[in-house]
């Protein structure tokens, strides 16, 4: 079930919406690479990342933003009454995403303001992409333009 603009708007700053969960898998990682061109040896050389800092492999930094569009898009909240992704601010990259590793998000709703036409507002979220062990891996600001209630 969708929820508009006014169910934004009052929720609490202790409220979440929180994902089901996803396990990071080569074959997410290969998918990436290819589709991106970023064929960087941390992501797709055994070899060569088991000598870097992180001693394996790991996921792109920016298919774990991506994620937290996508499970974002699972809960339901979203679906229906999104308009439109209109930014993402002050984003973090704390923690590598590991193959095996399982996320999920937590969002947050920080700000909503109606918009002048008063149709649609915009919606501010704080999206932490939290590991199976509670390390917060990435973190976020999006923005969205939600329709009101029809």
């Amino acid at each position: 079930m969708p929820l508009w603009f006014e169910d934004f708007a009052v929720m609490g700053a202790d409220e979440a919406l929180v994902s089901p969960g996803r396990t990071v898998t080569e074959a997410d990682v290969v998918s990436f690479a290819a589709t991106t061109g970023d064929y960087n040896p941390m992501h797709t050389d055994a070899v060569a990342a088991a000598e870097g800092r992180f001693g394996e492999r790991v996921a792109h930094g920016a298919l774990g933003l991506s994620w937290c569009l996508g499970l974002s898009s699972r809960t339901g909240a979203f679906e229906g009454s999104a308009l439109a992704l209109l930014g993402i601010e002050n984003w973090e990259f704390r923690a590598p995403l590991r193959f095996g590793d399982t996320v999920h998000t937590r969002a947050r709703v920080t700000g909503a303001r109606m918009t002048g036409r008063g149709d649609a507002g915009v919606v501010r979220v704080r999206y932490d992409l939290v590991t199976q062990d509670g390390v917060v891996a990435q973190t976020g600001l999006m923005s969205y333009l939600v329709r009101t209630r029809p």
